[in-house]
């Protein structure tokens, strides 16, 4: 078996979205201003964030929120353990219930019942609906992120 180097897995960005349309970079940094400023956890939003990045497979976005959440004091252990956060023990019930709305609108299959009640057992309604920002708001990033392959700052 060949073990590809970094330079043959090295992928080549495609578009500078920020240069080419600021008003595209400006709507999503307008939505990114109200998810910080709904009143939702700073912790939480990091395992939203972290969580939704993984399913999409967003270096970037990876890299910078894993970077956030640990500066905020987020442990290496609930972050490495994120993707199989449904086995691992050490998240609280509304993490729990943000991680598997993350996952549901994340991957848009119709969300069952129980998702919801679930969520909604959580969160008031006021903050389901910033939750829900939040989580269109990192999938918007991602897309961009992923779509014109912007590469991971890797600690920058």
């Amino acid at each position: 078996m060949i073990i590809p180097t970094n330079e043959e897995t090295h992928v080549q960005p495609r578009l500078d979205y920020a240069e080419a349309t600021p008003e595209v970079l400006q709507a999503m940094l307008a939505l990114q201003r109200a998810v910080d400023a709904s009143g939702l956890e700073p912790s939480l939003l990091d395992l939203v964030k972290v969580r939704a990045s993984q399913i999409n497979g967003c270096a970037f976005c990876l890299d910078m929120h894993h970077r956030d959440a640990v500066q905020r004091g987020e442990t290496s252990a609930r972050l490495y353990l994120l993707n199989a956060w449904h086995e691992a023990p050490g998240y609280t019930a509304r993490e729990r219930a943000a991680l598997r709305w993350t996952e549901a609108l994340t991957r848009l299959a119709p969300v069952a019942d129980d998702t919801y009640a679930e969520v909604s057992a959580q969160f008031t309604e006021p903050e389901l609906s910033r939750l829900t920002l939040a989580i269109v708001t990192i999938n918007g990033w991602n897309r961009f992120n992923v779509g014109f392959r912007v590469p991971p700052e890797l600690g920058a």
